[in-house]
């Protein structure tokens, strides 16, 4: 991997962190209208949405508040401001792309299940984008760092029991809680464990490139 000012060009790094949280909601529209399972965390805003009104991302950005105030107290630290811009803006963009008509469930089976897996893969790159940008975790990740540092448990076992327990909460209020959320449990590590890397390459170049240009002017 390149080395990288962490600190320098906020201007680029940002770009990054919204063009991969863009990408990343747009994977989770996808998801959600694909028809066959969204994640355990979107399953749950639209649970929440289809019992008390609002909008999916609305409830996207209340639960990540919550989330982050609940990590935050914990460890009597407040989380970088990239996890507040996180939350807000994948709960505008969500509600952006389920605005759009031209975003419906396919009506055949085959078709459900390749909007699925396009709406995976598209998360999973999206979610290593807006990482490699560098400006702080989500609220999720947020309040899973926050057990790992008290509790010193392993970040693995911590993400799946927070995965478990949010499934569940969706399926107990009706939420879309299907074979595809139990997929994308299963893929979503392994695929962000080949995206990740090559979105830190692809950042680092971006952001080493800019910063020359600036040196050379």
């Amino acid at each position: 991997m390149l080395p990288v000012n962490k600190n320098g060009n906020i201007g680029i790094r940002l770009t990054i962190f919204t063009v991969g949280l863009f990408v990343m909601s747009f994977g989770i529209v996808l998801l959600i209208e694909a028809k066959v399972g969204a994640t355990p965390w979107d399953a749950l805003h639209v649970g929440l949405y289809q019992i008390f009104g609002l909008t999916v991302g609305t409830w996207t950005i209340i639960a990540g508040f919550f989330i982050l105030m609940l990590g935050s107290l914990y460890i009597k630290e407040w989380p970088q401001a990239g996890a507040y811009l996180n939350m807000l803006l994948v709960g505008l963009f969500v509600d952006f792309f389920l605005w759009l008509p031209f975003i419906e469930t396919p009506p055949s089976l085959s078709g459900q299940w390749l909007m699925f897996l396009s709406g995976l893969i598209l998360h999973a790159y999206g979610m290593s984008f807006y990482i490699s940008g560098r400006l702080g975790a989500g609220p999720r990740d947020h309040f899973m760092l926050a057990l790992v540092r008290k509790k010193g448990w392993k970040v693995s076992s911590i993400r799946r029991g927070i995965e478990v327990i949010v499934m569940g909460l969706a399926w107990l209020i009706g939420g879309p809680v299907s074979i595809g959320t139990f997929v994308f449990s299963i893929l979503i590590g392994t695929i962000v464990g080949i995206s990740l890397p090559q979105c830190e390459r692809l950042s680092d170049i971006i952001i080493n490139n800019r910063l020359n240009r600036k040196e050379e002017v």
